[in-house]
């Protein structure tokens, strides 16, 4: 048998890691900007994370949700707090599709309705909107036999009225800031206007903070940057620093049956404990303040680079844009540099989304990387 061939591969086989450091099977060492899609939140192989899933895996790994286990309520109770969100509650999946499967799922159960409201380029696993980039006007597609998805501009507030005022729509799923899609955001007064329309109208609001959420933008979640409460949380990604898992964490005011939702593999034991180490080094070592400061830092710094058009995001999810696409800049910060950075539906968009751990030294060894670069293509 063979591998089914959808992706594109660099000749790159990473064997090792350690913080913001991959290492070839031929003992090069190259510079993680990208942390597999935002994935690598506390740094590549992390003692207290390894540490914690290894005495795991010496009692228990998996077993039903049929069954209790106090980890899933440890993880609930931890993520409540450093989140801000303790008076929610928690339900654990397997991936950042999963999330928000199931929250638009929940959304629909919540409001007998089946519409689905989401934007232009943004990505939700199983809504993407680059289909709908063609267009300015709201573009309707399939979700399922359910469920059909209506794609938005963003930030035009009154298009969204138009469509709630229907009468038909269960939820609204957004992402507080574009991820693959290249790292759009609405503005604030968007945002509070968006949460005012959905209470209006009986729409469940989703925040998709699959990407952006767990610190990565210096706040633990990027929506609340515009003080505004979602309905759903939906997260995954940095949430267990490699090992699959996700969650939606739900309003108070909506209210749990049994059968509502399922899982097989969600909040299993190696999960929640990977989870709750990710979240144990996050506070310890105050990552979300470094991933602040870092990525000030960053934006600093990147806007004086010739070549730079603009220089998108927040935090540690950051995006270059350039007046050319970046596929070859990419293939020669890899090849020639030794680092890892990633793209996005917009072609002319180098993304970075590092380990929450990175610093100066990284930032710096990078942009020098770039100019390099930058120069050998002028050349």
């Amino acid at each position: 048998m063979k591998l089914f061939d959808v992706y594109p591969l660099y000749d790159v086989e990473p064997v090792n890691a350690y913080d913001c450091i991959v290492v070839d099977k031929n003992g090069i060492e190259y510079l993680d900007l990208y942390g597999g899609h935002a994935v690598i939140s506390i740094g590549h192989s992390h003692p207290h994370y390894a540490k914690k899933l290894k005495c795991q895996i010496e009692k228990i790994g998996f077993y039903s949700n049929a069954v209790q286990n106090s980890m899933q309520l440890q993880l609930a109770e931890k993520l409540g707090k450093l989140s801000g969100y303790n008076d929610y509650q928690l339900f654990l999946c397997n991936s950042g599709a999963e999330a928000n499967e199931n929250a638009l799922k929940l959304a629909s159960f919540y409001t007998n309705k089946s519409r689905v409201i989401a934007f232009n380029n943004g990505f939700h696993g199983r809504t993407s909107a680059a289909v709908a980039a063609t267009d300015n006007l709201k573009i309707n597609a399939p979700l399922n036999k359910q469920q059909e998805v209506t794609f938005l501009p963003l930030n035009e507030i009154d298009l969204v009225k138009e469509e709630l005022q229907k009468g038909d729509v269960c939820s609204v799923i957004i992402e507080p800031i574009q991820g693959v899609g290249g790292l759009d955001e609405g503005t604030t007064d968007f945002f509070q206007q968006l949460e005012t329309l959905c209470h209006e109208f009986g729409a469940v609001l989703i925040l998709d903070e699959v990407q952006s959420g767990y610190g990565r933008t210096g706040k633990f979640f990027a929506h609340q940057y515009h003080g505004i409460t979602p309905d759903i949380i939906s997260i995954a990604k940095g949430m267990g620093n490699g090992f699959p898992i996700g969650g939606i964490m739900i309003a108070p005011h909506i209210q749990p049956s049994y059968g509502l939702l399922g899982t097989t593999f969600g909040g299993n034991h190696l999960a929640c404990a990977a989870a709750l180490a990710v979240l144990d080094v996050i506070e310890t070592e105050n990552l979300i303040d470094n991933a602040k400061l870092s990525g000030e830092y960053f934006i600093s710094i990147a806007n004086k680079v010739p070549g730079v058009q603009l220089v998108k995001g927040k935090g540690l999810m950051l995006g270059l844009e350039f007046d050319f696409e970046v596929g070859d800049l990419r293939k020669k910060l890899i090849y020639d540099q030794h680092i890892f950075t990633g793209g996005a539906m917009n072609k002319k968009l180098l993304r970075i989304l590092p380990p929450l751990t990175v610093g100066k030294k990284e930032i710096d060894q990078f942009i020098k990387a770039l100019q390099n670069v930058l120069i050998v293509e002028k050349v």
